[in-house]
C-alpha cells in the first residue's frame, strides 16, 4: 500500500489540516468533539491528516517518540493509543495535554514497537467535563534503517577497472530495508548520492527511485584517476536513512584528449552558463541541444550561493598538475578579487579555489618595463571585462585580458595557481569602454585572436595578434577598438551573452556562440544565421 513521507521543515512545526478541519473554533465547550489533525515525527515535523479509513502513515526514528495531535476546543485533550499490530484491547499509553489556549494539543509517545500499527483517538476536555472520542487515526513504526550495496562493472570495488578516470561508468544501487519480526517495513523509497555527500531526503534534487526489485542504476563520470568514493544514502518511506561508501580506483587515461576550451575532460569544448538555481551548467559545443554534461553546484562559487554575474573565463590548462582540460579564472562583478579554479577532477571543481594575486611590475604596450600609472590599482575590482587570450608561450597556460578605466591590459608570465607576474598595458586612450571581451583561442598557426562587441551598437570586431617570427605576439591591432567591424546586429537586447568555444565546425575558423533575450543557447558558423541549440535550464 502507498504511505506519507514526512518531511522536516526547517526545525519549525508545520500543521497540514484535512478538509473540514480549518473552521474556526467557538468559545471553549466541554461537549464539541475534538478533531483530529494527524501524526508526526516529533516536535517540529510535518503533521499529516489522516482517518480512520486512510492508509497508516510511516513513522521513522525519532528521539522520544512520534507526536499526535488534535484541534479541539477546550482548556486540555485526553489522548489514548493502541497496538492494532498486537489486537490487545487496553491501550499502550494513555496522556493529557494542555492546549494553553491554542485551539489544539498535543503530546509525544514513547516506547512503541519497530514494525507495529497503531491507532489513537482524542477526547476534549473542559473542567470535569469530557466530550465524545474523535474518529481513529492510524500510524505504522518503522525504526530499521534500510541498507545498500553498490556494485559497478565498469569501476569495481575490486579488480582492474574497464575505463579511465573521466570517463563515465555504470553504478548499480540496490536497497533492502529489514522487516521486523511480527511487523511490517516501509520500504526503500529512494536514494540519493555524490561524490562528497550525499543528501537525505527523497524530495531534494537527484533523489533516485529504485525499480520494484529495489534497484536503481546511474551513470556517473569519475572525478579523479587513483581511488574514489561514492556516497550513497538510501532512505525508506519512513524518513529512515541508510548510508554506504563504494570505494574504487580508477586508472588515469594514457592518451586523453587535448583540446582548449574543454572543461569536462570529453575532447569536445564546452560552453560555460549559470542555469535559473545559480549553478553552473557545462554544455558541450555544437551538441545540438542544451543538455549539460556535467553541473558545479553554486556552494562551489565565489559566494557559495550563485554563478550568475560572474565572469568566467576558460581556455588552457597547468599540464604539470593535471589532466589537459581547462583551468577556470572567475571575477564576479566588481569584485577586488581574481579567483582561479584548478580542474583536478574533471569538472567537479571539489578542490576548492585560490585568488590570483595582482601583479606589481608594469610594461608598456611594446612590452618594456615602466613604472605603472597613476591609479593602478592594487586589486581586481576594477576590471570590467575578463578574458583568457591563450598561451603566449610553449605551455597551455593562458594570460589574462582585462578592460580597466577603459583601457586594455594584458596580465602574463602565469606561474603556479596563476599567479601572474607581469601587467601590460596595451592602451591608453580610455576607448575600450562599453565593449565585452571574446577570446575564441589560436589557430593552427599558433595566432591569437581577440573579438569584442561593442555594447552600444552591437558591432562585433575581430583583432589579429599575429605570432611573429621570434615567438612573440604583436598586439599593435588593439589599438583602435573600433577598428576590424567583422559583424554587425550583435545587440545587448538581442543576445545578452556572447562566447567562443574555438573552432567547434572544424571549418578552421573560430565559431561564436550567444544566449538570447529568451535564454536560448545559439551557435554561428562564421558569421552566418544562427543555429538554435534550444532552452536553456
Amino acid at each position: 500500500m502507498e504511505h506519507v513521507h514526512l518531511r522536516r521543515l526547517g526545525g519549525v512545526a508545520a500543521v497540514t489540516m484535512a478538509a473540514g478541519l480549518l473552521a474556526t473554533p467557538t468559545a471553549a465547550m466541554a461537549d464539541t468533539t475534538p478533531a483530529v489533525l494527524g501524526t508526526a515525527q516529533g516536535a517540529g515535523y510535518q503533521t499529516t491528516a489522516c482517518d480512520s479509513t486512510a492508509d497508516p502513515t510511516w513513522i521513522g526514528l525519532t528521539v522520544n517518540g512520534p507526536t499526535i495531535n488534535a484541534k479541539i476546543t477546550g482548556e486540555a485533550a485526553k489522548f489514548s493509543v493502541w497496538d492494532v499490530t498486537t489486537g490487545a484491547e487496553d491501550p499502550v499509553f494513555t496522556g493529557q495535554a494542555q492546549t494553553y489556549g491554542q485551539p489544539s494539543a498535543a503530546l509525544t509517545v514513547p516506547g512503541l514497537v519497530d514494525g507495529h500499527s497503531y491507532a489513537w483517538h482524542a477526547w476534549a476536555q473542559q473542567g470535569t467535563q469530557t466530550s465524545a472520542p474523535s474518529a481513529d487515526c492510524h500510524f505504522t513504526v518503522d525504526t530499521t534503517s534500510p541498507t545498500a550495496t553498490v556494485s559497478s562493472t565498469d569501476f569495481p570495488a575490486s579488480g582492474t577497472a574497464t575505463k579511465f578516470a573521466g570517463q563515465t561508468g555504470t553504478f548499480v544501487l540496490k536497497g533492502a530495508d529489514p522487516v521486523p519480526a511480527g511487523g511490517e517495513a516501509s520500504g526503500v523509497a529512494c536514494f540519493q548520492y555524490g561524490w562528497t555527500y550525499a543528501g537525505s531526503d527523497c524530495n531534494s534534487p537527484g533523489a533516485v527511485e529504485p525499480d520494484a526489485d529495489g534497484t536503481a542504476k546511474i551513470d556517473l563520470k569519475v572525478p579523479q584517476w587513483g581511488t574514489n568514493n561514492l556516497v550513497v544514502n538510501v532512505i525508506d518511506s519512513a524518513g529512515n536513512v541508510g548510508r554506504t561508501t563504494y570505494t574504487f580506483s580508477a586508472p588515469s587515461n594514457p592518451n586523453p584528449p587535448k583540446t582548449l576550451g574543454d572543461v569536462d575532460g570529453d575532447g569536445v569544448p564546452d560552453v560555460l552558463l549559470p542555469d535559473s538555481a545559480g549553478n553552473l551548467q557545462i554544455i558541450s559545443s555544437g551538441s545540438g541541444d542544451t543538455t549539460p554534461t556535467a553541473t558545479v553546484r553554486a556552494a562551489v562559487s565565489p559566494n557559495q550561493s550563485s554563478w550568475s554575474n560572474v565572469q568566467v573565463a576558460h581556455r588552457g590548462w597547468d599540464a604539470n598538475a593535471h589532466a589537459p582540460m581547462d583551468d577556470m579564472v572567475l571575477h564576479p562583478s566588481g569584485s577586488p578579487a581574481l579567483y582561479f579554479y584548478s580542474n583536478q577532477d574533471y569538472a567537479s571543481f571539489t578542490r576548492g579555489f585560490s585568488t590570483i594575486s595582482r601583479p606589481t611590475a608594469c610594461q608598456d604596450a611594446a612590452g618594456t618595463a615602466t613604472a605603472c600609472p597613476t591609479g593602478f590599482a592594487t586589486d581586481w575590482h576594477k576590471a570590467d571585462q575578463v578574458a583568457m587570450i591563450g598561451s603566449l608561450d610553449t605551455r597551455m597556460v593562458s594570460s589574462v585580458m582585462t578592460v580597466e578605466d577603459g583601457n586594455l591590459w594584458l596580465f602574463a608570465n602565469p606561474g603556479f595557481s596563476y599567479r601572474l607576474r607581469t601587467a601590460r598595458q596595451l592602451t591608453t586612450n580610455g576607448a575600450w569602454a562599453g565593449y565585452d571581451l571574446i577570446a575564441p583561442g589560436p589557430d593552427s598557426g599558433g595566432n591569437l585572436t581577440l573579438w569584442a562587441r561593442e555594447r552600444a551598437t552591437g558591432d562585433l570586431h575581430a583583432y589579429p595578434v599575429v605570432k611573429k617570427a621570434d615567438g612573440s605576439y604583436d598586439f599593435s591591432a588593439l589599438a583602435d577598438p573600433k577598428a576590424n567591424v567583422v559583424a554587425s546586429g550583435f545587440t545587448v537586447a538581442r543576445y545578452p551573452t556572447l562566447g567562443s568555444s574555438g573552432d567547434v565546425d572544424g571549418d578552421g575558423r573560430p565559431d561564436l556562440w550567444a544566449v538570447t533575450a529568451d535564454r536560448h543557447l545559439v551557435y554561428f558558423s562564421g558569421w552566418s544565421e544562427p543555429t538554435d541549440a534550444g532552452a536553456l535550464q
